[in-house]
């Protein structure tokens, strides 16, 4: 229904003037990020590649425990005092959190935390459901990228400061941060190497991998789109151990290859964004 005022102007107007005069001008740029992440673009994106934590009662006893999780505050002493449990470190035991992302949420927490080994043998589902439960989320691609440029392209590895592209058994990951030199220029740590990180992208799966010639010696398997597989490809980022990229890791490395349904894969992790 349209009402008129006295002096002719609609209530639509006056209310869409109001709105405006609300909302004011545009915030600047951001600034500022919870201990656990760095700034990156508009965003914050988590410094540590993600340790995936079950909490016990985590709406009731540990509800205070979950806030800080969310807030980005929760420390690995916290975790412990509160009874949670770090999975993904040595085998898929994230039930009943299932593959496809099923009775997950108010179970599994992505947590950014250093000096734990990132959780891994983790599908693109469960990855999102940790972000999620944690108040955060996977990064696209891009907004990856940008967390990660400046991150130095693997050499050979000497096993204390370089990039973890080459691992070294039997643990073959190393704990978040440990190599001092594997940061990027805004500050996260191990966007290369150690394990693949999935990102919110899908694309068809790819088929082969060209590589970007004289560009870059990263990994790029992100060409001959299939018409026949019964997947998508999900997306993963910056290379692995050894693995999915060894030598080929790097802040351009991108594979297209995977299905988000994969399990079992203790070269695959992820990180999450705010």
């Amino acid at each position: 229904m349209r009402h008129i005022f006295s002096n002719g102007i609609t209530l639509a107007v006056a209310l869409l003037a109001g709105a405006a005069g609300a909302a004011g001008p545009p915030s600047g740029p951001l600034t500022k990020c919870p201990v656990d992440a760095v700034v990156s673009g508009a965003g914050c994106m988590d410094k540590y590649e993600a340790s995936v934590w079950r909490v016990p009662n985590p709406t009731t006893t540990n509800a205070a425990l979950v806030r800080r999780i969310q807030l980005g505050k929760a420390t690995q002493a916290d975790l412990t005092a509160g009874g949670a449990t770090q999975l993904g470190t040595a085998s898929d035991d994230y039930a009943p959190c299932t593959h496809n992302g099923q009775n997950c949420a108010n179970d599994i927490y992505a947590v950014s935390l250093p000096a734990v080994f990132p959780s891994a043998s983790i599908t693109w589902f469960q990855a999102q459901e940790a972000c999620a439960n944690a108040g955060k989320r996977l990064p696209t691609s891009a907004e990856w990228q940008v967390a990660a440029n400046g991150t130095p392209d693997p050499g050979p590895d000497n096993g204390t400061t370089d990039c973890n592209s080459v691992g070294v058994f039997p643990t073959l990951t190393t704990p978040t941060g440990a190599r001092s030199s594997c940061v990027s220029a805004r500050g996260a740590f191990d966007m290369v190497g150690n394990v693949a990180e999935w990102v919110a992208d899908w694309v068809p799966a790819s088929t082969s991998c060209p590589g970007w010639a004289g560009f870059s010696d990263d990994d790029m398997c992100l060409a001959g789109a299939s018409t026949e597989r019964t997947f998508p490809g999900a997306l993963l980022r910056g290379g692995a151990f050894a693995v999915l990229g060894g030598p080929l890791a790097g802040p351009l490395a991108v594979r297209a290859t995977m299905p988000p349904s994969l399990t079992v894969t203790s070269f695959i992790g992820f990180r999450c964004v705010r």
